[in-house]
């Protein structure tokens, strides 16, 4: 059987069996090695998704297989009643390199966030101070799909059909400390929020603003928690993003690039918070588990290595001068983000899916964030030719883009 009659017969396969959520690109990927990936039909793509920012060390790094393969022959899962020496050495590793006190583990990003919301209110709960439940979140934000995670996302369209959300909730506009202020309360909880927000088009908090919502929960008593799922691990050039603005959260939550690809999520948590969750308050299943936590410390070991964190920023300083260079093609309106983090914010008369299509039928993968923005968050052992060949293809994309 022909490849591409193979693809084709899955493409519908797919359509059979599969709930009809996503919108995926009409082939079927099958295979992957460093930055490049490869479809059942043969055709092989320059992978600048990094599937959503998750794929920190690449496709099939060895290390990160090797490592999986070996901790899946010695112990795989044995639930939260037993302690389990990777979970342990990862939670280890995440303390050291956050500054931060305790560690959770959870399955995914929006299990993490779930957990910082519980944190928060509980901790107000067990001092006496039952009233104060309420969140104040920002405007554009994203923070998951669970109901509490949804609850704070600040875009309306992914509440379409999912009300009544948790109730209690103030939505404020982002990089404004003058709106924060008047939202939190004596009855607020925690004020949550990235430190660069991803999916609503890759908008980087101010210096000023982050250190003034650090201050502001300080002096309020409301909980800091940082949403650092697409922005931790390396990606911008930092292990956390909160690093370039100075300010430790009391909690924040990381998950994609954690595990290389392996599903684990984590929330890190001060030492001054370190009790907010006691024993039968919160808990997951397969959180944590030693497969998972070996991957994370692959991740980690490869890191240190391959001294990925000053890689992001040296390559990501080489991806901003690049995408700052298609701000000359009238189709961009700005380049943005931090690290391999970034995005050209393309015009209004522009089609986002057509350009997205363009690229994709050239050999190179993307996404989008924030519905307008190109988001390019390629892995981070990208090369700059790497960066160059992905970018080069987009930069005759956007000369001429699709149109609306």
């Amino acid at each position: 059987m022909a490849d591409s009659q193979r693809e084709q017969e899955l493409l519908e396969t797919a359509k059979e069996v599969q709930l009809g959520n996503y919108r995926p690109a009409p082939f079927v990927l099958t295979r992957g090695q460093g930055c490049r990936v490869e479809d059942v039909a043969g055709r092989s793509y320059l992978d600048l998704s990094g599937g959503i920012a998750v794929l920190s060390v690449g496709h099939a790094h060895p290390r990160l297989t090797q490592a999986i393969a070996d901790q899946a022959a010695r112990l795989m899962h044995v639930s939260n009643l037993f302690y389990n020496d990777r979970a342990i050495e990862l939670a280890h590793e995440l303390v050291q390199r956050t500054s931060l006190g305790k560690v959770f583990f959870a399955n995914s990003g929006t299990e993490a966030n779930e957990a910082m919301i519980k944190l928060a209110r509980r901790v107000h709960h067990d001092r006496g101070d039952t009233e104060r439940t309420e969140l104040v979140a920002t405007l554009g934000s994203f923070h998951g799909r669970t109901m509490g995670a949804l609850s704070v996302t600040g875009q309306k369209k992914y509440h379409v059909g999912m009300n009544p959300l948790i109730p209690g909730v103030h939505h404020v506009p982002y990089n404004d400390l003058d709106a924060l202020r008047s939202a939190v309360s004596d009855r607020t909880a925690a004020v949550i929020l990235e430190p660069v927000q991803a999916e609503g088009g890759i908008i980087v908090g101010e210096t000023a603003y982050m250190q003034g919502v650090r201050k502001l929960c300080d002096e309020t008593g409301a909980l800091m928690l940082l949403d650092e799922v697409q922005t931790g691990y390396g990606r911008t050039g930092r292990f956390l993003a909160a690093e370039w603005s100075d300010v430790v959260p009391d909690a924040c939550s990381l998950a994609k690039g954690i595990a290389g690809g392996f599903p684990l999520g984590a929330m890190v948590v001060s030492d001054s918070f370190a009790n907010g969750l006691p024993p039968g308050s919160h808990a997951s299943t397969f959180g944590g588990n030693a497969l998972a936590c070996a991957a994370g410390l692959a991740v980690l070991q490869i890191f240190d290595d391959e001294h990925l964190i000053q890689r992001a920023s040296e390559t990501g300083a080489h991806l901003g001068r690049r995408l700052e260079q298609l701000t000359d093609c009238e189709s961009v309106v700005e380049a943005r983000g931090l690290g391999l983090l970034r995005g050209v914010a393309m015009a209004p008369d522009v089609d986002p899916i057509g350009v997205l299509a363009a690229v994709r039928e050239r050999g190179v993968l993307a996404t989008l964030a924030g519905g307008t923005v190109l988001r390019v968050v390629p892995p981070l052992i990208a090369t700059t030719s790497e960066i160059d060949e992905g970018i080069d293809v987009v930069q005759a994309v956007l000369k001429n883009p699709p149109r609306k």
